[in-house]
């Protein structure tokens, strides 16, 4: 904020001083009228009657000129050669300690901030007090003159220079109360746009879940219902029996999960990665007859979004697998190498075009979506049909809290 001059907000705080002074040159006027017979002459009247109009119009002009620095100087030099015929006719003293000392006081105020113009013009006006004193009195007495006016001017100067810093401190209590209502107002901007993106967030994550749960799950009870069509069609009832039983206990888990979906959106315990990822695999053979080649790693205790996120997408890569890839075997591989929990899903089927996902399939963007949030990495590659890998940084305690690495074996399931 530009403090070389006082806003308009701060007129209201400076008239008082500029009635008061009117009222003091009112008086003057009267008293120079009184004292001297001259001026009560039509023609000296007239003429000293509109150099002091001219002199108070200038004054409360100021609010016209606060804010426009350009014609600060210029307004005190005129001021103050105005004030020379004025003291002049009026042949009276204390006119002159009037006029000059009420211009130190508006010098000092316009040009606050700008000490070198404030000197000059305080030094300006003494000149001129000294010159106007000269021409009434005699050149003889003017030591005398400044000896008098000396105090008075020093008097001013820190009265004006107190007001100063009250009102440079009102006009810095006035910036900070903007800048305040303006933090204020981004505050609320970025509130407004903070929960727009939890919003968004949160309905990507609710697709998620209704994916990982209601999607999978019915995508899961389709292929058991069809193989046991299948199988019915070749009269294998025991098998249709036992595939049939498998998918009655799949459907009561998608609604459990379902339900807790509804509940909370997020399950609120998991079991273990392995034995997790074990029910997929069983219920993935059962249902497709296709082994899973299955080795995992010990791992540490890993927090619930992480284990979440492994858990969901093996079964989305089953689920596909299942549906699209034709494949004879698949492979599940869990390693902890390098600080890194690495999960990869093989399969030796028909492979597929990533950027060729038809619409409405959000099994793979999910899957990209959690990995992320989980700050681990995703990656497809199609060779020999379909690999899919998942890194996931493990945090300092938990790779610290891992036992060594032991392979479980690796078994058809």
């Amino acid at each position: 904020m530009n403090t070389s001059s006082l806003p308009r907000s701060d007129a209201r705080y400076e008239r008082p001083f500029f009635i008061f002074l009117t009222l003091i040159l009112i008086a003057m006027y009267v008293a120079s009228i009184m004292g001297n017979p001259s001026l009560q002459a039509p023609l000296s009247l007239t003429i000293f009657t509109i150099l002091m109009l001219v002199h108070l119009a200038l004054h409360w002009s100021i609010f016209g000129i606060y804010n426009s620095p350009r014609w600060h100087l210029i307004y005190l030099i005129l001021q103050g050669l105005l004030a020379l015929p004025i003291t002049y006719i009026s042949g009276n003293i204390g006119m002159i300690f009037s006029l000059y000392l009420a211009l130190i006081g508006e010098s000092m105020g316009l040009l606050r901030d700008k000490k070198l113009s404030t000197v000059l013009m305080i030094g300006y006006y003494v000149l001129l007090t000294t010159l106007s004193y000269g021409l009434l009195n005699g050149w003889e007495g003017i030591p005398w003159a400044l000896l008098s006016i000396l105090p008075m001017i020093l008097f001013v100067m820190i009265y004006v220079g107190l007001y100063n810093r009250q009102a440079k401190a009102r006009e810095q209590a006035q910036t900070l109360a903007i800048e305040l209502e303006k933090a204020n107002q981004q505050l609320t901007e970025y509130a407004a746009r903070v929960e727009d993106l939890t919003i968004v967030n949160e309905r990507q994550r609710m697709a998620r879940e209704l994916h990982d749960t209601l999607s999978q799950g019915l995508a899961g009870l389709i292929l058991q219902l069809e193989a046991a069509d299948a199988h019915l069609a070749h009269n294998r009832t025991d098998k249709v029996q036992s595939i049939i039983g498998n998918a009655m206990v799949q459907a009561r888990s998608t609604l459990a999960d379902a339900r807790r979906a509804i509940d909370d959106l997020r399950q609120s315990s998991l079991d273990d990665l392995e034995s997790a990822l074990r029910l997929e695999i069983s219920r993935f053979t059962n249902a497709t007859g296709i082994p899973i080649l299955f080795h995992a790693d010990l791992t540490p205790p890993l927090p619930g979004p992480v284990k979440e996120t492994l858990i969901r997408a093996v079964a989305e890569a089953l689920t596909n697998i299942a549906n699209h890839a034709q494949a004879q075997n698949v492979a599940v591989d869990v390693r902890m190498k390098d600080k890194s929990l690495s999960v990869t899903i093989q399969d030796d089927g028909v492979g597929f075009d990533v950027s060729a996902i038809p619409f409405g399939h959000y099994g793979l963007l999910g899957i990209r979506e959690r990995v992320r949030l989980a700050n681990g990495s995703f990656e497809i590659r199609n060779e020999s049909g379909t690999t899919l890998k998942i890194e996931i940084p493990m945090h300092a305690e938990q790779s610290a809290s891992a036992v060594a690495s032991s392979p479980k074996g690796e078994a058809p399931l």
